[in-house]
């Protein structure tokens, strides 16, 4: 084994989701107040990866002004720019402004030896990669993570290769973790335990708009397939892998877009108060 796959024992996945992070934002919070980290590596996906960020930063609260702010401005959902050829969701504007007004303790981050990985889709193969960048990287290494094919377009460039959200093609990196020596492993979800990810009923549509993309277009159609095989790892891990999933809620309802700030507080809050049992799960277990 190599360095890269030497990353021990305990590992905590955040999974992406768009504003129901909102949920692992709360949890990782409460973490952060009860100085709770008892992980070797971290990995994220999407707005999971921009949650560990702040994390790991010791931030708290940081990305909850996002949440409750920043996403629901109108320049971040941009349906006219969209029409005229632009992104859904500007991205751009989201990394840059709250880089700007609220920061990252990139010291904190360099302070912390432990590999956190971020998980991107490479957008001439469909295939998912796990990059631990520096500091100096780590916006645009987000940034890509959460870069969903069709809403933003282009995709963003990494050292002269492009990438796309992560979630397209491993939302929950368990099989990946576990392949690196991963035996203790948290996982954050973003929908409730019972949730399966159904098919895509657009497939026609799907395939026009990811016509420039074309190697991305079987990793789209298919994200439902992996997804619902990790949801299978996760409830029935390998002999001597134990995993601890933490998730919202039977009744969270809360949309993958939402601007509703009550529903938002009210997410977070109950993501504070899963940090409870979940620091309970992990140190009982």
């Amino acid at each position: 084994m190599d360095t890269v796959e030497q990353i021990g024992q305990r590992a905590l996945i955040v999974e992406g989701g768009a504003m129901r992070g909102v949920f692992s934002c709360g949890v990782l919070d409460y973490f952060l107040e009860q100085d709770f980290s008892a992980f070797d590596s971290f990995w994220g996906v999407s707005a999971g990866a921009s949650n560990l960020a702040a994390f790991l930063a010791n931030m708290p609260k940081r990305n909850l002004k996002i949440y409750l702010d920043y996403s629901r401005r109108k320049e971040f959902i941009n349906l006219p720019q969209y029409i005229r050829g632009g992104d859904l969701m500007d991205l751009d504007w989201m990394w840059q402004i709250t880089l700007d007004e609220l920061g990252i303790d990139k010291s904190a981050l360099n302070a912390d030896p432990r590999p956190f990985f971020l998980v991107v889709t490479r957008q001439n193969t469909g295939r998912a990669e796990y990059l631990t960048p520096n500091t100096d990287l780590l916006a645009e290494t987000m940034k890509a993570s959460s870069a969903l094919p069709i809403m933003y377009r282009q995709g963003v460039e990494l050292d002269g290769i492009r990438y796309v959200d992560g979630g397209v093609a491993d939302a929950l990196p368990v099989a990946e973790a576990i392949r690196r020596g991963a035996t203790r492993i948290m996982v954050l979800r973003s929908r409730p335990a019972s949730y399966r990810k159904s098919n895509d009923k657009f497939k026609p549509l799907l395939k026009y708009l990811l016509r420039d993309t074309p190697n991305l277009i079987t990793p789209m159609l298919t994200r439902s397939q992996r997804y619902n095989q990790s949801l299978e790892l996760i409830a029935n891990p390998p002999v001597g892998v134990e995993i601890v999933q933490i998730c919202p809620p039977e009744n969270f309802k809360l949309k993958r877009l939402s601007r509703d700030v009550r529903s938002l507080e009210m997410a977070y809050q109950l993501g504070f108060e899963a940090g409870k049992s979940a620091i309970k799960q992990w140190l009982k277990s």
